[in-house]
């Protein structure tokens, strides 16, 4: 039988290892780009499965299903203040918009392997940095007495290069969004983490819940980060992949206050401003945390967890 990819060694969580056997074991494609990799047939099960698993769990609850592309309306990440924040991350599509002169120009830099960024200009979308971001400007007006909650799985990207796997610049987020009255939001995103943790538990993985802060630009930045931690508005589930240490954030659990609301003008029936929350399952992060915990080969997995993901 397979030996789990997890061991209680230091040596267990290094990072170059687990990349070479989830390549080698097929589950993931390497690319020339750092951050970006195929997912091979076995990963994208597992995936499936795991997100298959979210629907199951939530079924509970009234939820709407919507899925957007992967590029948003530039305005979007203008209005809610990310380039403020996040500028650092952000991925801008830029285009061809010139006449036949500047086309050849544009051909004999790129065959000379000189610059040519001048000749492209910003589009009116952007690579949608946040899964919930989309979804927003849709519901501008009055929600229904009860609030809403969506779900989506989205395209994420984030301008963050890296060798370390679970570092992507482009992954899938199963995402919920929680919309009403500031104290249903809260209880909802309370509750969602602990199930949450339970959820992971349960598959076996050594998950915690704890505190968390998004990656702020610069020194404002660093007091933003503080104050978010402070006021309790993002947890996060920390799962060990490539370091005991430094465990990866494989959910997170945002409160928005009133923020989105305001921006995009969502109102409650008594005509103030829709307080949101968002949950959001890093599909793969969980994913190889499942690989790392239990081994390359499902099959093999524990009766528990294959019952759970096979069912």
């Amino acid at each position: 039988m397979t030996q789990p990819l997890r061991a209680a060694t230091t040596e267990a969580y290094d990072t170059d290892s687990f990349i070479r056997q989830l390549v080698e074991d097929r589950l993931i494609i390497p690319t020339a780009v750092p951050g970006t990799f195929g997912r091979a047939a076995v990963f994208e099960d597992v995936l499936n499965r795991f997100n298959d698993l979210i629907t199951r769990v939530s079924a509970d609850e009234p939820t709407e299903f919507c899925t957007f592309p992967p590029v948003i309306d530039r305005s979007i990440i203008e209005r809610v203040d990310y380039l403020d924040w996040f500028p650092h991350l952000c991925g801008s599509v830029h285009s061809f918009c010139g006449d036949a002169v500047e086309a050849r120009v544009l051909s004999e830099n790129v065959h000379a392997n000189a610059p040519y960024g001048q000749l492209l200009e910003p589009s009116r979308v952007v690579l949608n940095p946040a899964a919930c971001y989309p979804l927003y400007p849709t519901l501008t007006g009055t929600l229904p007495a009860g609030g809403k909650l969506v779900t989506m799985v989205n395209w994420v990207f984030r301008h963050e290069p890296s060798h370390e796997p679970t570092r992507m610049q482009s992954f899938r987020v199963r995402e919920f969004v929680r919309l009403g009255r500031p104290e249903d939001v809260a209880a909802w995103r309370d509750g969602w983490a602990q199930r949450s943790l339970s959820l992971l538990q349960d598959l076996e993985l050594p998950a915690a819940l704890d505190t968390a802060s998004d990656p702020f630009f610069g020194t404002a930045g660093t007091a933003m980060a503080d104050s978010q931690k402070s006021q309790r508005l993002k947890f996060e589930i920390l799962v060990p992949v490539i370091s005991e240490e430094r465990p990866t954030a494989v959910c997170s659990f945002n409160l928005h206050r009133d923020h989105f609301g305001h921006v995009f003008d969502i109102h409650l029936p008594d005509g103030s401003s829709a307080h949101s929350a968002c949950l959001g399952f890093g599909l793969e992060r969980i994913t190889m945390a499942l690989f790392k915990a239990h081994g390359s080969h499902p099959h093999e997995w524990s009766p528990k967890v294959r019952q759970l993901l096979w069912p």
